[in-house]
C-alpha cells in the first residue's frame, strides 16, 4: 500500500469523521458565531487604530506624512475612542453572540440568553469601584471567560427548563412579559455561581477571574503561537479539504480564542507604543498562508486561465475574480483540487511553506506583525498592509510568497493539464467518430 493511499484511507476512516463532528458540535459552532458577530466592530475598531498611528517616521520630509502625524498627534484621543469602544469590548460582542448563537441551537430564546450571559461576563470582568467599571478584560484579554459565561449561562437556562425550574405566568400575561419572569431564576443561578467564584479570587488571590482563566489557557496561546503548532493546524486544515471538508471553518473555529487574544495583545501594545509579539492571528492566516484561499491557490487560478485545457482556462476564468478576495470555492471544486491525487502535494506543501517563511519574516522583524482586523476578503496585498499597520513590506512578502507558491504549484498544474488534455482530446476523437461513422471507417 502506498504512502498516499494510506494517509488518504487514514483521513477519510479516522480524521474526517472526527471532523465531521467537531465541526458539528454546537459549542463550537456557538463560539465561531460569537466571533462572526464581533467582526465588524473589529474590522471598524482597528482601522481607526491604524489611522491613529500613520505609517511615517516623525522625520519624514512628505507634506502628507507630516500632516497625517500632526492630526494623529492632535486628535488621538477623538480617532482611538471607536477603537477602545469596538476592540476595547471584544469580549462582551463574542459573549452576547455565542450565548445567542448556542441559545437558538437549543430553541431558547436567544436575546435572553445573550442578556444573561452579558451579565455572568460583567460579573466576572468588570467590578464597579467608585462609580466607575473597570474594562481591562473587557477586550482580548477577557475572550476566554467571554465565552465560558455564554456556555454556562445557556446551559443553565437549558437546565432549568429541562426539570421545569421556572416561573410560569397565567396564559393571559403576554409573551414577552412572561418570558422576562421565566429569566429570573437563571439570573439567580449567574448571580449565585459566577459572583461567589469572582470575589472569591479577588479576596484571596487578589485576582479578577479572567486574570485567573487567562492564565490557566496561557500556556495553550504560547503554544499556539509557535511555529510547529501552526503548520499542524494548517496540515490538519488542508487535510480536511482535501477530503472535501471545509477545513477552515473548522481549525479556525478552534483557533478563533487565540487569533483575537493575540490580535488584542498586539493591538493595546502598539496603543501604548510598545513593540508587537503574537503571530498567529486571523489576517495572518488569511493574507499569508490563504493567499486567494485554501491551500493558496491564487496562483493557480492564474495557470488555469492560460491553460491549453477548455476545461482548466474555463474554470480559471470563472474562478480568478473570487480568488482575487480569498474565496476558492468554485476552484477548489470546479477543477477539482478536492480529492485530486495530482494536486495533493501543492494543496498540502503550499500553505506550510508560506506559514513558515511568513513566521519568520515576522518574528525576525522583517515585517510588521498584524495589529489590524482587515475583512478577509480584502486582496491578500492589501489586506496584508492594512493589517499589518500600513507596512509595505507586509504587501511584498505576499507577493514573493505567491511567486514561491507559483513554482510550486507550476510543475503539478502541468502534469493535470497534461492528463485533461488526453482526455479532451479522446472526447473530441469519439465525437467526431460519432458524427461521422464514414469518416471514422
Amino acid at each position: 500500500m502506498s504512502l498516499y493511499t494510506s494517509l488518504m484511507r487514514m483521513v477519510e476512516n479516522h480524521v474526517a469523521p472526527l471532523a465531521g463532528r467537531i465541526g458539528s458540535q454546537r459549542h463550537i459552532i456557538a463560539i465561531r458565531d460569537g466571533f462572526i458577530c464581533a467582526m465588524p466592530f473589529l474590522i471598524v475598531g482597528s482601522l481607526m487604530l491604524i489611522v491613529a498611528n500613520p505609517p511615517f517616521d516623525a522625520t519624514t520630509t512628505s507634506r502628507f506624512g507630516q500632516a497625517w502625524l500632526s492630526f494623529a498627534k492632535n486628535h488621538w484621543d477623538t480617532i482611538t475612542m471607536p477603537f477602545f469602544m469596538t476592540m476595547g469590548l471584544m469580549s462582551v460582542f463574542v459573549s452576547i453572540g455565542a450565548a445567542y448563537s448556542l441559545a437558538k441551537h437549543y430553541g431558547l430564546d436567544a436575546l435572553t440568553a445573550g442578556l444573561l450571559s452579558l451579565m455572568a461576563f460583567l460579573l466576572a470582568a468588570a467590578p464597579q469601584a467608585d462609580n466607575k467599571m473597570s474594562l481591562d478584560f473587557l477586550g482580548g484579554q477577557g475572550v476566554f471567560t467571554a465565552l465560558l459565561c455564554a456556555i454556562w449561562s445557556v446551559e443553565l437556562i437549558r437546565l432549568l427548563k429541562k426539570y421545569n425550574i421556572t416561573i410560569r405566568m397565567p396564559e393571559q400575561v403576554p409573551p414577552a412579559i412572561a418570558r422576562s419572569f421565566e429569566l429570573l431564576y437563571p439570573v439567580i443561578g449567574i448571580l449565585l455561581t459566577v459572583y461567589p467564584i469572582s470575589i472569591l479570587m479577588q479576596s484571596e488571590f487578589q485576582l479578577l477571574l479572567p486574570a485567573a482563566i487567562m492564565q490557566v489557557f496561557q500556556p495553550l496561546i504560547s503554544v499556539g503561537d509557535t511555529l510547529p503548532a501552526i503548520l499542524l493546524a494548517v496540515l490538519i486544515a488542508n487535510l480536511l479539504w482535501f477530503a472535501g471538508i471545509h477545513g477552515d471553518n473548522i481549525v479556525t473555529g478552534l483557533l478563533n480564542p487565540i487569533f483575537m487574544a493575540n490580535l488584542a495583545t498586539n493591538a493595546a501594545l502598539v496603543a501604548q507604543g510598545a513593540a508587537t509579539t503574537q503571530t498567529l492571528t486571523a489576517p495572518f492566516w488569511s493574507f499569508y498562508v490563504c493567499i486567494g484561499g485554501s491551500g493558496s491557490t491564487l496562483v493557480l487560478a492564474f495557470l488555469y486561465m492560460r491553460s491549453r485545457s477548455v476545461h482548466l482556462r474555463t474554470i480559471g476564468k470563472l474562478s480568478v475574480v473570487p480568488a482575487a478576495f480569498n474565496i476558492n470555492e468554485p476552484l477548489l471544486f470546479g477543477s477539482p483540487v478536492v480529492m485530486n491525487p495530482t494536486l495533493f502535494i501543492p494543496l498540502i506543501v503550499v500553505p506550510m511553506i508560506n506559514a513558515t517563511l511568513a513566521y519568520f519574516a515576522l518574528n525576525w522583524d522583517l515585517v510588521e506583525k498584524m495589529v489590524a482586523m482587515a475583512p478577509w476578503t480584502t486582496p491578500a496585498p492589501l489586506g496584508a498592509m492594512i493589517s499589518a499597520s500600513w507596512d509595505i513590506r507586509a504587501a511584498l512578502l505576499v507577493l514573493v510568497l505567491m511567486v514561491i507558491n507559483l513554482a510550486i504549484w507550476l510543475p503539478f498544474f502541468k502534469v493535470y493539464e497534461k492528463q485533461l488534455l488526453a482526455q479532451e482530446h479522446q472526447s473530441a476523437e469519439t465525437e467526431h467518430k460519432a458524427a461521422d461513422p464514414a469518416a471514422a471507417q
